[in-house]
């Protein structure tokens, strides 16, 4: 696995890129933290202000990663409120130049999609979230499960990797259909109003963009598929926030196309981008969440440390390593074990009151960052 860390400092008390410096060592002067902290160097550092196109501009190599075959995760962590999922998916509202990494990622991979017209690619979008230590399909039609009764689990393929199944999964063609799935199923994330968050989200999302390609059928002199080519069908339209479990297949030679014959399928390429925005973690007693909530504090916090215990066993090469102790380690075995590239978001406060949960979240990341020798990245496995 290669790993990247990069640094958000974002909150109500940034107003500018020029008080990051001083934030750091005021910080670090009063807290003294271990030296493997005080010493952290992420990759970049963005401030308050620093625009979304800025940090999107570190993740476009992936994508191009991800088209030759190399499983990509990019992971957002940091304190409740600290920035996290405006980072990955932008404010609530629409405004272009505000949208998140999510979106933007999407709509890179399928212009990078459309300037390659010589294969044939096949895209599918999954949504779940961990909520109480159990998985849940936000593009099923209950929000629960693809299959009623049946909870989605974990589970092992052929070839060694993790899936979770049963789990919806639907063929995409554009970037704004992908888009608009990925939003219909955001509809039904769990959140709960605390007293550090009016929004906090209480559940770990994973948005899974599956990649199929292959030597496309068909000659550069016919058409080749366009974003900006009509379709058949527009974007679909969730019914109160739900999506139907039915996939479409888009006609050949489009991002949503399954490559077709022999010889294509002999050199299929699959690979999997998975985009997460981990709940933050939080005190009970600064929160001030009682009842159901309490016990969500106490499974995110619970879940965010089992993956520290994994980020720890591997840098170690201990024989074991938890993975099983949650399943959000679970779900992002792949992702951690060493076949992926992963690029992780520390999200901090500027906030001289939250040192402790920065501190925190930059050991968090100093722990991933040194996970990068365990094994190298490995492309995906031909079929």
């Amino acid at each position: 696995m290669k790993t990247t860390t990069l640094g958000c400092v974002r909150g109500p008390c940034g107003k500018c890129g020029r008080t990051v410096p001083r934030f750091w060592r005021r910080a670090l002067k009063r807290t003294r933290p271990p030296d493997d902290v005080a010493s952290a160097s992420p990759r970049r550092v963005y401030g308050p202000a620093e625009p979304q196109t800025a940090v999107f501009e570190d993740v476009c190599p992936l994508l191009t990663s991800l088209l030759d075959g190399y499983d990509v995760c990019i992971l957002a962590l940091g304190q409740t409120g600290s920035g996290k999922t405006y980072t990955m998916l932008g404010p609530p509202s629409d405004a272009p130049r505000d949208v998140g990494l999510v979106p933007r990622a999407v709509e890179g991979l399928f212009r990078l999609i459309s300037e390659n017209p010589s294969r044939s690619t096949q895209v599918e979008v999954s949504v779940m979230e961990v909520y109480n230590n159990d998985i849940f399909d936000l593009l099923a039609k209950d929000g629960r499960t693809a299959v009623p009764g049946v909870k989605p689990e974990v589970s092992t393929t052929k070839e060694g990797r993790k899936e979770v199944s049963p789990l919806t999964r639907v063929a995409v063609c554009s970037a704004g259909e992908c888009t608009a799935l990925i939003r219909a199923g955001l509809q039904l994330r769990a959140q709960h109003a605390t007293a550090v968050h009016a929004a906090s989200s209480r559940s770990h999302l994973i948005v899974t963009v599956t990649v199929t390609t292959a030597p496309s059928c068909h000659s550069s002199a016919e058409q080749p598929w366009s974003p900006t080519a009509p379709q058949e069908a527009g974007p679909p339209q969730p019914a109160a926030g739900r999506r139907r479990g039915a996939s479409r297949r888009a006609s050949p030679g489009s991002p949503g196309a399954s490559p077709a014959g022999p010889a294509a399928h002999a050199e299929q390429v699959h690979a999997k981008l998975q985009l997460v925005d981990l709940a933050g973690s939080e005190c009970a007693g600064v929160s001030g969440v009682t009842g159901s909530a309490l016990r969500e504090t106490s499974c995110i916090n619970r879940s965010l440390a089992a993956l520290a215990d994994v980020l720890r066993a591997l840098w170690e090469r201990r024989g074991h390593v938890p993975y099983r102790n949650s399943k959000l380690t679970h779900v992002l075995q792949d992702a951690l074990g060493g076949d992926a590239k992963l690029l992780v978001m520390v999200c901090v406060s500027p906030c001289l009151k939250h040192v402790a949960e920065t501190l925190q979240s930059l050991g968090f990341g100093v722990r991933a960052r040194q996970v990068q020798g365990v094994g190298p990245a490995r492309r995906s496995p031909r079929c």
